[in-house]
């Protein structure tokens, strides 16, 4: 079984996704926006109620200001000749803009670098979606190539995706944490804690 970990990022916090969160997170997943990326059937709800439930790919939720503002998951493929992790994401429309993709990606990526010990990540945003690979960029990733026809849109056509990498030195050139940052994340996971007592 995967941990499940909490993460402080700069803006954002990254928790273990419970039950308590399947609302909010179908809420999310029913946008037209990400509705159009992550598809999925008329009960959402059990969409994010299987997605928490898979122990292959651990499910954070992404806490913005103590609400929960979109999901983050990673995979990984464990064969010691080809080992690396890949990365899943998606936030509510309300939030996009605010850089917050971009710190919850980096949170995580850190982790899957310096806790995890993968050498390599990689993303796969479909080849159209212009403001996710700006976010990813930002992080550190890098195109490798557009795989042709790769996923099957909502409307029954074939779609390009565009495949990213990033290795931890690539992570490491673009992740300097300010005092500054270090302060917000450290604030975040001290509100997580107040919170987890108040409630026990």
């Amino acid at each position: 079984m995967q941990t499940r970990p909490t993460l402080p990022g700069a803006a954002v916090l990254l928790r273990p996704a419970t039950p308590a969160d399947v609302p909010a997170l179908a809420g999310i997943r029913a946008t037209p926006e990400v509705r159009a990326r992550w598809r999925g059937g008329p009960d959402m709800a059990a969409e994010v109620r299987s997605d928490l439930a898979d122990e292959r790919t651990p499910v954070l939720a992404v806490e913005y200001r103590g609400q929960v503002v979109g999901a983050i998951q990673w995979h990984e493929e464990e064969e010691p000749d080809y080992r690396h992790a890949g990365i899943d994401v998606y936030l509510d429309p309300a939030v996009h803009g605010r850089g917050l993709g971009t710190d919850a990606v980096r949170t995580l990526a850190r982790y899957l670098v310096a806790e995890l010990g993968h050498h390599r990540l990689v993303i796969d945003p479909a080849a159209d979606n212009a403001p996710a690979i700006a976010c990813y960029r930002k992080v550190g990733f890098r195109p490798v190539g557009v795989m042709r026809q790769y996923e099957r849109g909502t409307d029954g056509t074939w779609h390009d995706g565009l495949l990213m990498d990033l290795l931890a030195g690539d992570l490491a050139v673009v992740d300097r944490p300010s005092p500054g940052r270090r302060t917000a994340a450290r604030a975040a996971l001290r509100r997580l804690r107040l919170r987890r007592r108040a409630r026990g």
